[in-house]
C-alpha cells in the first residue's frame, strides 16, 4: 500500500531535512514548509516527525492480522510466511525512503528505538497467532515464541541484506529461501485435530522442476498444503 502523494512528499522532505540539519534540529513546521503544506496537513498524515519516515505500521499490522486470521490450522505456517511477505513488500515499494531511513536509524537513537518497538509489535502478533493455533498443546507458549522470533529474524536478515546492498536486488527470492528454513523447522508443530483426524501428520510432497524459481517452489508447497488428503 504505497503512500499518498502528500505523504510521500512529507517523507522526502523530512529525510532531506534530517540529513541537512540533523534530526533533533528539524521541526514539524520545517518539514511541512519544505513539503509545501500546512502544519495541520502534516498532522492529518502523521502523528510525529519520526513517524514520517516509517511505514504506517497500524495499517500494515491490520493487513498482517487479516492474512493470519484467514488461515486454517492446515495452512497456519504458510499464512505466517505470507504475512512476512506483506511487510517486506511495504519496504520494497517505498525503497528510496526505506534506504534513507536505514542510514538515519543508525545515527538517531529516537529512530532506532522506534524501529525496535515496531519489530516487537510484529513479533507479538505472530506469537499470539501461533499460540492460538497451538492451543493447549505441550510447550505451546515456548513454541509460539520460538516460531515468532524465527519468522521475524528471517525477515530482518533479508531486509538488512537488501538495505546494505542499497536495494540493488530483488529481496523476495532470499526471503522465500529464508522462510523455507522456518517451514522445515516448524512444520511438525501443527497439532492434530481434536476429532482424531490424522491429516495434520501427513507427509507433503510438492513436485517442481529443478530450474523452478523460489516463488514457484513456494506456490507448489502452498498448493499441497491446501489440498485435502
Amino acid at each position: 500500500m504505497p503512500r499518498s502523494p502528500v505523504s510521500q512528499r512529507l517523507a522526502e522532505a523530512a529525510i532531506a531535512l534530517f540529513d541537512e540539519r540533523g534530526y533533533d534540529e528539524t521541526t514539524v513546521d520545517d518539514i511541512a514548509a519544505r513539503a509545501g503544506v500546512s502544519r495541520s496537513t502534516f498532522f492529518r498524515h502523521y502523528r510525529s516527525k519520526e513517524e514520517v519516515i516509517f511505514p504506517d505500521h497500524d495499517a500494515l499490522l491490520a493487513q498482517v492480522r487479516a492474512r493470519l486470521t484467514a488461515s486454517t490450522a492446515d495452512t497456519a505456517i504458510v499464512a505466517v510466511c505470507d504475512a512476512v511477505r506483506i511487510v517486506l513488500t511495504r519496504y520494497a515499494e517505498d525503497a528510496e525512503v526505506s534506504l534513507q531511513r536505514y542510514r538515519l536509524v543508525g545515527k538517531v537513537p529516537a529512530l532506532r528505538h522506534r524501529e525496535i518497538v515496531s519489530v516487537a509489535r510484529y513479533q507479538r502478533l505472530f506469537r499470539e497467532f501461533v499460540g492460538d493455533w497451538l492451543g493447549d498443546s505441550p510447550d505451546a507458549a515456548l513454541r509460539a515464541e520460538l516460531m515468532a522470533a524465527s519468522v521475524v529474524a528471517a525477515h530482518n536478515q533479508v531486509l538488512r541484506g537488501w538495505l546494505r546492498a542499497n536495494g540493488g536486488h530483488d529481496p523476495f527470492p532470499a526471503l522465500d529461501h529464508a522462510l523455507q528454513y522456518v517451514i522445515t523447522t516448524f512444520r511438525h508443530l501443527e497439532r492434530s485435530r481434536d476429532d482424531g483426524d490424522q491429516d495434520a501428520d501427513r507427509v507433503i510432497v510438492a513436485a517442481f522442476r529443478g530450474s523452478a524459481s523460489p516463488d514457484t517452489v513456494m506456490d507448489a508447497i502452498r498448493t499441497q498444503l491446501q489440498t485435502p488428503s
